[in-house]
């Protein structure tokens, strides 16, 4: 069986699918008379191609029944999405290269503190929350065109999460026919 090892989110790890937001490393400007920290320039969101606008979303995530099977992937080749917690609750990415090739998957353990901005045309499972009704808010791209594309895998291909919430440290092993 295929093991497919749950890395912890980092900025180097998660390059070559999009950026991770964090405020880690980056200085604030101090704005409001001193009462507020402005993090600028954490994400580049990419939404205009073929007359597309800023779309600001909230989602509500849902925890998935034990164990979590992955059974479809998605990207979006209109624009960036962007996701960012609200609770400060760790969540799962889920990544690939191509959604045929099992090797190409990664998984990564992102804290409350870290948001992933999936970049266009970025393979990726829909949201996947370990705390039930966990918020979100979700900048991703509206207007004209199709921006989303799923690809259902293969009873075969399916990937399953086994996710240990008292230990805080998901593992993922894809299920291989």
């Amino acid at each position: 069986m295929l093991t497919l090892s749950v890395a912890p989110l980092s900025k180097a790890g998660f390059a070559p699918f999009g950026e991770v937001v964090e405020t880690e490393d980056v200085k604030p400007k101090l704005i409001n008379e001193g009462f507020a920290s402005r993090y600028d320039d954490l994400a580049k969101i990419d939404v205009a191609s073929a007359g597309g606008e800023v779309n600001i979303s909230l989602f509500i995530g849902t925890v998935r029944p034990a164990p979590i099977v992955i059974k479809m992937m998605e990207r979006h080749p209109l624009g960036s999405q962007l996701f960012v917690p609200l609770n400060e609750a760790p969540w799962l990415v889920v990544v690939c290269a191509d959604p045929g090739i099992p090797s190409s998957y990664r998984a990564f353990a992102a804290s409350g503190r870290q948001g992933v901005n999936y970049a266009r045309n970025c393979w990726h499972h829909p949201l996947l929350v370990i705390a039930d009704a966990s918020p979100f808010v979700v900048v991703d791209r509206k207007g004209a065109g199709s921006n989303l594309e799923e690809k259902w895998l293969e009873e075969p291909d399916w990937l399953r999460v086994a996710f240990d919430s008292a230990a805080m440290h998901p593992g993922i092993t894809a299920k291989q026919g």
